[in-house]
Formats: C-alpha cells, sequence, structure tokens
C-alpha cells in the first residue's frame, strides 16, 4: 500500500488525485450525452457526483477499489478528463477507464495521459497485467487502447446491461513484458 499519489507529469498534462474541488468541472463534462453514452455512470446532478467521489478510494494500489485520476493541461491545471484504476481482487491485474472533455479530444491527450498510467502501473506499481473493457461501438476508445500497445483478448455478446438493455463488451489488455518490449 502507498501512502500517498505523486502526480505524474508528461509534455503537456499533469495528471494527479481527482479531488472534490474537480466535482463542478467533473460534472460538466461527464454529464453530457455524447461521454456517458458508452459509460454506466450518467450522472444527472450534483449529488450523482458526490455520491461517485464517496465511492473512491483515497489511497492507490488497494485491492478491490477504484482510485480516480484527474488528467489536467500542466499550464493551467485545468481539468480536461479522469482515469478511474480499479485494482483488482489479485492486486496485480489492474482495470483502467477514462473519460476525455469532448473539447480536449482529437489532439493526442487520450493516448498521452493514458500512456503514463500504463507506465505508473508498471513501473511504479509492478502490476501484471493491465485491462480495459469497452464497448464494440466506441471506435474512438478502442484506437486509443490499441495505439498505447493493447491487445483485444475478448468479445462478449450482450453480457452487461445497462438502462435495461444488453451490450457487447470487449476486453482490451497488455502484460507487463509486452510493455517493456
Amino acid at each position: 500500500m502507498m501512502d500517498c499519489f505523486e502526480p505524474i507529469l508528461t509534455e503537456r498534462l499533469l495528471i494527479r488525485k481527482l479531488e472534490i474541488n474537480d466535482a463542478q468541472d467533473f460534472y460538466k463534462y461527464r454529464s453530457l450525452p455524447e461521454v456517458y453514452k458508452f459509460q454506466s455512470f450518467k450522472p444527472k446532478n450534483t449529488e450523482d457526483i458526490k455520491a461517485f467521489f464517496e465511492g473512491l478510494s483515497e489511497l492507490p494500489n488497494i485491492k478491490n477499489t477504484w482510485f480516480q485520476l484527474a488528467v489536467c493541461t500542466k499550464d493551467e491545471n485545468k481539468l480536461i478528463g479522469d482515469i478511474g484504476i480499479h485494482f483488482l481482487e489479485d492486486n496485480e491485474q489492474i482495470e483502467i477507464g477514462y473519460t476525455l472533455n469532448p473539447d480536449f479530444q482529437g489532439i493526442g491527450y487520450g493516448k498521452e495521459a493514458v500512456t503514463a498510467v500504463i507506465r505508473y502501473l508498471f513501473v511504479v506499481l509492478g502490476s501484471h497485467r493491465i485491462i480495459a473493457s469497452v464497448d464494440p461501438d466506441n471506435k474512438k476508445s478502442i484506437r486509443l487502447l490499441e495505439r498505447t500497445g493493447m491487445r483485444k483478448e475478448a468479445h462478449f455478446v450482450k453480457s452487461i446491461k445497462t438502462d435495461d438493455k444488453w451490450l457487447d463488451d470487449c476486453i482490451y489488455a497488455i502484460l507487463e513484458e509486452e510493455w517493456s518490449s
């Protein structure tokens, strides 16, 4: 277990722990229909955001918890997205999920942020395997996963129920030895 999360700096981004002070900016992009289209979390009001924040772990690397990162511009510390890290039961396999404000998509921020978090999980935490669950219709997200080196491992047919509809789910993954090579 770690005592804290040290922010990650990239060429253009500051990736830090998501804080309650981010709630308003977080809600602004997370409540957009084009953002939550492929997500199970669809906030209707600030109470939903508050409940979301209350369910997060305060520290990384605690099994069976989600730890949420804020993706911010390095120069202004402006919240432009977030990355969730799900520490699974064995604590050596990690699930990631990410969301980027549409105003900041298409200019490489997603790849820069996800690559930095994958590096952190492998190099700093010594993770064995990282996975991501994605709707097969979410072509932008699939391209991002592939650009970060992840490969498709599975396509589950009608395996997730959201809004009373059964949806397909694809699993992408990368192993530590694949990342190093």
